[in-house]
């Protein structure tokens, strides 16, 4: 339901759509910028992947972004926000011009499995 947001960003070069937890994760250049989600909320809206450093001036410029009360470290921009159209894609159009508030490297999926196992195998603790 929130493709038209990303549909702007299709011919970019460095645009890579992938689905994460039910929604879809919007990554330009290899930095996972934006996750979209249409479930329950709060999973209903626009998820902001950024640093913390940056909420304070992200939410200075769009009040209706908060905290995600699930995942803290990233902004939430829900649907039912009265400026949610107009804010999501203010939001895809910094994302568009690598804002640098905006995005964070993804995690190695091979550094946390294997840090995952780390913390299962028995052996590996003192």
């Amino acid at each position: 339901p929130l493709q038209w947001l990303w549909e702007p960003l299709l011919e970019d070069p460095g645009f890579v759509l992938r689905p994460m937890f039910g929604g879809k994760s919007l990554y330009l250049d290899g930095r996972l910028m934006l996750y979209f989600t249409a479930k329950a909320e709060p999973w209903r809206g626009v998820l902001v992947c950024t640093d913390r450093s940056h909420h304070a001036a992200l939410r200075a410029t769009f009040p209706s972004l908060a905290p995600h009360p699930v995942l803290p470290k990233w902004l939430y921009l829900p649907e039912a926000a009265d400026d949610f159209e107009r804010t999501a894609r203010l939001l895809v159009s910094l994302a568009r011009q690598r804002d640098p508030r905006i995005g964070v490297a993804p995690q190695s999926r091979r550094n946390s499995s294997s840090q995952a196992r780390k913390r299962r195998d028995p052996r590996s603790r003192p």
